[in-house]
């Protein structure tokens, strides 16, 4: 079959552009800077720093589209989603330990903390969604893997998208969000055992801190 029938994301294509994916890298730091003293990791500014010597590698390497593949970016790539990880992670675990303590806090400080973890977790899990996805954004680019990790609509009906559509960071962006609000798969489909997995930590994680936020703050302002 010609390249011209075969659908965009299973041929080599030219890179995605890179700033989509630092903004919301960017984002996440932004968001642990502004988080108060008691609900960030306790390190000071060793992880937000260590994040952004690893992006702006990364920026080096790819700075216009990413499309290179290398063992050592991939790991950079990695490390920079593993950080990124572990900082949102933490936060998380430090909301809901404050939460089930019955510690005082205002229900102002409480709800923007809950709302600014929530975005983090939404941010993060577009990240490890995007990097996930066969092989992450230089692997999908080149087009040699043929078996997906998330099925979008447009896969599924070719019809329904230009024939250049592929899944960009904004596809993976979206999915966080819907999967943070509805708490399942709306209408792009995990199908790897690594996706699903990845799909029900983010739900698990927004909901426990959804439910313990709302509860709370109610019992606050009551």
């Amino acid at each position: 079959m010609s390249d011209a029938h075969v659908p965009a994301w299973l041929r080599r294509t030219p890179g995605e552009h890179r700033w989509p994916a630092t903004v919301a890298v960017v984002g996440t730091i932004g968001l642990q800077l502004v988080l108060p003293d008691r609900f960030a990791p306790q390190v000071g500014l060793l992880l937000p720093a260590a994040q952004l010597v690893l992006l702006v590698g990364l920026v080096i390497a790819n700075p216009l589209r990413i499309d290179r593949e290398s063992t050592v970016i991939r790991w950079l790539a990695l490390g920079l989603l593993g950080l990124v990880v572990l900082s949102t992670g933490w936060s998380a675990v430090l909301l809901v330990r404050e939460l089930v303590s019955g510690q005082e806090v205002a229900a102002t400080t409480l709800l923007a903390a809950g709302a600014g973890i929530w975005l983090t977790t939404v941010l993060t899990f577009a990240l490890v969604f995007w990097e996930l996805d066969r092989g992450g954004p230089a692997a999908r680019a080149a087009g040699g893997q043929e078996h997906p990790d998330f099925v979008f609509a447009q896969m599924q009906t070719p019809g329904l998208a230009p024939a250049d559509w592929e899944p960009r960071f904004g596809d993976y962006l979206y999915l966080a969000f819907t999967n943070a609000t509805a708490f399942s798969p709306t209408d792009v489909l995990p199908l790897t055992r690594g996706a699903k997995a990845v799909m029900a930590a983010e739900s698990t994680i927004t909901l426990v801190v959804v439910l313990l936020v709302l509860a709370r703050a109610v019992n606050v302002l009551g």
